[in-house]
């Protein structure tokens, strides 16, 4: 794997991405019966779907920042998966399906995945224009 420098903040945005959603993933298939209590969720099932679509999207991530030329591609399609889950957070705390401490949750997970979403855009900004994978 070549870390040029214009390819740094994306392979990193990326890696730190794949982090948080194994661990998150993890914690919501390991813990879902206390995590969907505590949030107010009366199905814990639908945690340990949602963490495995997780461990999934994290591995994506983590295989497309480890490859010697990462793929734009890919990229672009986990910026817009990333704001996806904004938008669909957004719409869980409207509908008011999760308790207080659910709906606070939700909305700070959003601002991390957003968060995420940014730095990869920006660093697919960043990236030259000759091809689709750096």
């Amino acid at each position: 794997m070549q870390i040029t420098e214009s390819s740094r903040l994306l392979r990193m945005s990326l890696l730190s991405n794949a982090l948080f959603s194994t661990v998150s993933g993890v914690a919501f298939i390991v813990a879902s019966g206390p995590i969907a209590a505590a949030i107010g969720l009366p199905y814990p099932g639908i945690l340990v779907a949602i963490g495995v679509s997780l461990l999934l999207f994290a591995a994506g991530l983590f295989t497309n920042a480890r490859r010697d030329n990462v793929n734009l591609t890919e990229a672009r399609v986990a910026v817009a998966l990333d704001f996806a889950w904004v938008v669909g957070s957004a719409v869980v705390i409207a509908a008011g399906v999760l308790n207080t401490t659910g709906n606070w949750a939700v909305a700070m997970v959003a601002d991390l995945v957003l968060a995420f979403a940014i730095l990869q855009y920006v660093g697919i900004r960043r990236m030259p224009r000759t091809t689709d994978t750096v």
